[in-house]
């Protein structure tokens, strides 16, 4: 397959858009530390202690969602240049390789998703545990 400028650069906007929802959940989660950190300075619970757990977990998942998604952003530009500079074999070998770590990057927002699943797990056996 022959690559030109425009398929690397059909990548920008799904990359854009997905740093900007990953950016959304990191300071998602930076406010409900905040929040869990007053509330364990008041009441230093084991449901606190076990979400903010979770949330270390998450936060390190997010930098490295974030990282891998703009390892791929600058592989697509890398692409580009190589076009620019007709070294189609290694604009290739570059592209596949963009495409690998956007992957990975999703890959890592699904782990993601589920650990803040299990957090909101936690949240409501908290409530549930109150009820009775």
């Amino acid at each position: 397959m022959e690559l030109s400028l425009s398929i690397p650069a059909l990548l920008f906007p799904a990359i854009s858009l997905t740093m900007l929802a990953y950016n959304a959940r990191y300071l998602a989660i930076a406010a409900l530390i905040r929040s869990l950190h007053s509330q364990y300075e008041d009441n230093a619970s084991e449901t606190i202690r076990l979400q903010v757990e979770k949330l270390r977990k998450r936060l390190t998942i997010i930098k490295n969602m974030q990282a891998v998604a703009i390892l791929s952003f600058l592989l697509a530009v890398t692409t580009m240049l190589l076009i620019y500079l007709e070294l189609g074999f290694w604009a290739n070998i570059v592209f596949g390789t963009s495409l690998v770590a956007l992957m990975v990057s999703l890959i890592l927002s699904l782990i993601e998703v589920q650990l803040s699943t299990k957090a909101l797990s936690i949240q409501l056996q908290s409530i549930e545990k109150k009820e009775k």
